[in-house]
């Protein structure tokens, strides 16, 4: 079973007996929210994960991987020989070399950020978390089969953080500047196969930093090997963004193609565009002559009747389906999911989606998550872009970088508006690179409607500044001429020559004080905020206590710079020419710690904390700004023990009319209600119970509650879902809370607890706690204000996932949740690390048998050519020739001793080791010969004395390397 149809068939999977508890808890929920209620959504049903279809000869490449924390030195190179040898094509020192010998590094499985395994230390970079970052390696054997030889072969990195060298076969191919684009290598020119097998490796830097915020550290993206046809669309080789015209809808295909053939070929590509239930609605048909090396545009236009369109509450979504052919057989083929809709920013009236106006109402947010950091699974991305629905946004603008490719697919399928924004503000080619890769990857895509060149960048106001935007807006304009470019400035908006001048959207970063004066000089410019707000809360506290660096929850506190929630969102609200909202910010994130410094390592800005549990942020803009439906909730929680007859300050939020508040039955006030403030009432603190009642029209439809509780007596776990894939990479959170003896959340628990878990594997842990500096691995973490969070991967048998979590005097919690069959992603297998013998140099061939344990100079590099086993090549007249390498075993081996095997020897031969003869082979025919090696350190010498039988050339006719025993 694959993802979709997995995806289909979970829809109606029955929640555990282990979680009917539950059902309390939704029921009440539907009621509306109080803070002592369990506060987030109730556990679902169906399967929710990514749905890739991956083209066909892509597999991912994240099993069987070694790393090594920390930098290797390359040797230092002596002697004339070594030099000239080190200068070679293939010839990579140190670390990086293919005969390296990693068997000591860990064993590991992408992605990977090891910075998020890191504890805190305050002599490390605050905006980096206080997290050592510092250097890593990574090394990946690769086998290729025979039958892949001739074809186009591209090693795809999703992202590396920060800065990066990539070596194959001991050549470097790549060389990355930032830790968010992605690297296409083309490795079809170096690649072995067969026997002959690849080395692949990865020296990554995160010393660099490119933000001022946690970036990671590591691989931290999909990594994907790629077969295709000799002839090949490119990577991102299709352009195909719908368009209405007078005439209504098309689609034009555009399809790069290449060719690594020694002949030009005639080429024709299908373009065929499906419904949701699979149904044509259009296709087509284009050509291309391709010449060697070289690539071309094969072109087809679609004409589409009435398409469904897509929006924020339907995101309607077609497969675009495009095959290329050569002499009538498919030789690649690409799918594209695309959406039909028309947007426009208008200078008076805001933002237009399908001609209907729509107030965006965004969130910026980092891409690190509690406990993973930035190797979030694609299936915890989903679960934090449902938050952000859940919340009612439906815009998100990932700051300050591009977002992985996977999480642009959801928003595509879930219905969020995307800003997608370059992080590095630069013309040089380098950066441009990275700004036109954005452009291409993305431009498909119904989710994007901006391209963001920079964020508040500090010529933004000069000649300068507007120059270079000049020119970043001319490329992209280039390659997508339908989305607008817009760049997220702070200042500078009224100088003679600025930014904004080049732009097509202004985006402000605060200064929302000047949005009338702006407009009033720029009536024809539209605009929007880009970034707004930074408000601090820390999640379930309801009072300053700044020496312990909390902040109460109540939208009072907030940065020099910013506006409270409340501020902020009247200022967009009451504005039809701001197009809307981009809050700063949606979820808390490791690093730029404010308004505290260490101990805090997160920010406190999020309208959810690092785990994604709700703040009192979440429940202000979910009223604010979801209209469909009746919402009412009530803070702060009720539990206030020793602060009886003091009052406490409670603030109904919701998109009433008005709300009464009772206290244990008597009414305490009525208020109507204004949707930019929300109703707060000051009220004397007694146990019991606090309830709100909500009305619309006169009439009573909503009623939220908190409720005083009584001591933890027993650990609860909450799933998101109750059933998960058994394909080794589902991933989801378990909510951690304690219970009262009524079952009844207690929010101010504060409780060390610990996990175990079957059929899964725990890949993070978390609380929301921006003090807390217990390791986010492991299986140990306290309860914060009530709350924590597990984060784990399934394994890839089919069955059951039990977690279990303790507490010392509190009756332990169990959950279970199904592993459903489910068939996993494609995966190359793991090659069994060999030390494959390189640099084997071959002697004239002689009359007379020649001396193995010769000498060649350290300077002759022309008597001795250097071969490669496999092909045998004559050198000069003669029945002998002799075949020289040297080689270090591996650690195994040298511990143990192994094996030095000849995969094929054509004719007689001697295998001499370090002087002495240790094999020899009689016959002549072509054969595999094994010789054992004794254990010892040290390089070792190999000379292989072969005979020329009957005026045929003998040698190495395949690889010689070195195996474990």
């Amino acid at each position: 079973m694959n993802r979709r149809d997995f995806l289909a068939t979970t829809a109606a999977v029955a929640v555990l007996p282990a979680l009917e508890a539950r059902a309390s808890t939704v029921s009440a929920s539907a009621r509306g929210h109080g803070e002592s209620d369990f506060p987030m959504p109730p556990t679902r049903n169906a399967m929710a994960l990514p749905v890739f279809d991956a083209e066909p000869g892509r597999v991912l490449l994240e099993k069987g991987w070694r790393f090594h924390l920390g930098d290797i030195p390359p040797p230092k190179i002596l002697g004339h020989g070594w030099t000239y040898d080190s200068a070679k094509a293939g010839a990579a020192q140190g670390a990086a070399a293919v005969s390296y010998d990693d068997s000591d590094w860990s064993e590991i499985t992408l992605p990977h950020d090891w910075a998020a395994g890191q504890l805190p230390d305050p002599k490390e970079n605050v905006s980096q978390a206080y997290r050592a970052r510092g250097f890593g390696w990574y090394r990946r054997t690769i086998r290729f089969d025979e039958a892949d030889r001739g074809k186009y072969i591209e090693i795809q990195f999703g992202g590396i953080a920060t800065n990066a060298t990539v070596w194959f076969n001991g050549n470097v191919v790549s060389h990355n500047w930032s830790g968010y684009n992605s690297i296409y290598v083309d490795v079809s020119s170096m690649a072995r196969f067969g026997d002959g097998l690849n080395t692949l490796v990865v020296r990554v830097d995160a010393e660099k930093m490119e933000g001022w915020w946690y970036e990671g550290a590591g691989i931290y993206r999909h990594v994907w090997v790629v077969k295709r046809s000799p002839v090949h669309i490119i990577t991102d080789g299709i352009y195909a963004d719908p368009r209405q015209g007078p005439d209504g809808w098309t689609v034009p295909v555009v399809a790069t193609l290449n060719n690594i053939g020694e002949q030009a070929a005639e080429a024709e590509i299908e373009a065929v565009l499906t419904d949701a239930s699979g149904h044509v609605v259009a296709s087509g048909r284009g050509s291309a002559t391709i010449t060697p090396l070289d690539q071309s545009e094969a072109r087809v236009t679609l004409a589409v009747a009435n398409p469904a369109l897509w929006s924020v509450d339907s995101p309607n979504l077609y497969q675009l389906r495009t095959r290329l052919f050569q002499g009538g057989k498919q030789a690649d083929e690409r799918r594209v999911e695309l959406g039909f809709r028309t947007f426009r920013f208008d200078p008076k009236l805001g933002f237009f989606l399908n001609g209907q106006p729509l107030k965006i109402k965004g969130t910026c947010n980092h891409q690190d998550h509690a406990g993973v950091g930035v190797a979030v699974p694609d299936a915890m991305w989903e679960w934090r872009i449902r938050r952000l629905k859940e919340l009612g946004s439906n815009a998100i603008r990932f700051s300050h970088n591009a977002p992985a490719v996977e999480v642009l697919d959801l928003c595509d399928r879930l219905g969020i508006l995307v800003m997608d924004e370059n992080r590095l503000f630069n013309v040089s080619p380098d950066y441009m690179n990275q700004l036109t890769w954005l452009v291409r990857r993305d431009r498909n895509r119904p989710s994007v409607i901006l391209w963001s060149v920079f964020n508040e960048e500090p010529i933004q106001g000069t000649p300068q500044g507007f120059e270079m935007v000049r020119r970043m807006v001319d490329a992209v304009k280039e390659l997508d001429d339908q989305r607008p470019v817009t760049a997220a400035m702070n200042s500078g908006m009224f100088t003679a020559s600025n930014v904004s001048h080049a732009v097509d959207v202004v985006g402000f970063n605060y200064q929302q004080n000047i949005f009338d004066r702006y407009h009033a000089a720029n009536p024809t410019k539209p605009m929007t905020s880009s970034e707004d707000t930074s408000s601090f809360m820390t999640r379930g506290a309801y009072e300053n206590d700044k020496p312990a660096h909390v902040i109460g929850s109540y939208d009072t506190n907030r940065a020099d710079w910013g506006e409270t929630h409340r501020e902020s969102w009247k200022n967009v609200a009451t504005r039809p020419f701001v197009a809307g909202t981009f809050v700063w910010t949606g979820f808390d994130y490791h690093g730029e710690p404010t308004p505290f410094e260490w101990p805090t390592q997160s920010s406190l800005f999020g309208i959810m904390d690092l785990c994604g549990f709700s703040k009192m942020a979440f429940y202000l803009h979910r009223a604010q700004w979801v209209d469909d439906r009746p919402l009412l909730d009530l803070v702060p929680h009720w539990n206030w023990a020793g602060r009886e007859g003091q009052p406490i300050k409670v603030m109904a939020l919701t998109n009433l009319d008005r709300v009464r508040l009772l206290l244990n039955g008597k009414t305490v006030g009525e208020q109507a209600v204004d949707r930019f403030v929300m109703p707060t009432w000051e009220v004397p603190y007694a146990p019991g119970r606090l309830e709100a009642v909500g009305y619309r029209g006169g009439r009573e439809v909503l009623r939220a509650a908190v409720e005083t509780t009584g001591v933890p007596v027993a650990l609860r776990l909450t799933p998101d879902r109750a059933a998960m894939a058994a394909d080794g990479e589902d991933a989801q959170p378990f909510t951690v809370s304690a219970v009262d003896a009524k079952g009844r959340h207690v929010p101010t628990a504060n409780l060390p607890v610990e996990f175990a878990i079957s059929g899964g594997t725990i890949i993070g842990l978390g609380n929301g706690d921006p003090n807390s500096h217990e390791p986010e691995k492991g299986n140990r973490r306290s309860l914060f204000n009530g709350l924590a969070q597990v984060i784990v991967r399934a394994d890839d048998n089919a069955g059951a996932l039990i977690l279990t979590a303790s507490s010392p005097g509190l009756k332990s919690a169990r959950s279970a949740v199904r592993l459903l069959p489910a068939k996993s992603r494609p995966q190359l297998e793991s090659a069994k690390p060999i030390l494959t013998v390189q640099g084997i140099r071959q002697s004239r061939n002689s009359d007379q048998p020649i001396d193995p344990t010769i000498r060649i100079a350290d300077n002759d590099m022309n008597s001795w050519p250097w071969v490669s086993p496999g092909e045998i090549q004559p050198n000069g007249q003669g029945r002998w020739s002799l075949f020289r390498g040297k080689f270090t075993p591996r650690k195994t081996v040298r511990q143990r001793g192994g094996n030095l095997v000849f995969a094929s020897i054509t004719g007689p031969a001697e295998v001499w080791l370090d002087g002495k003869k240790v094999g020899t082979k009689t016959s002549a025919v072509p054969g595999r010969l094994t010789v054992p090696i004794p254990g010892g350190e040290g390089e070792r010498a190999m000379s292989v004395l072969v005979e020329n039988v009957n005026g045929s050339q003998g040698g190495l006719g395949g690889i010689v390397y070195v195996e474990e025993k």
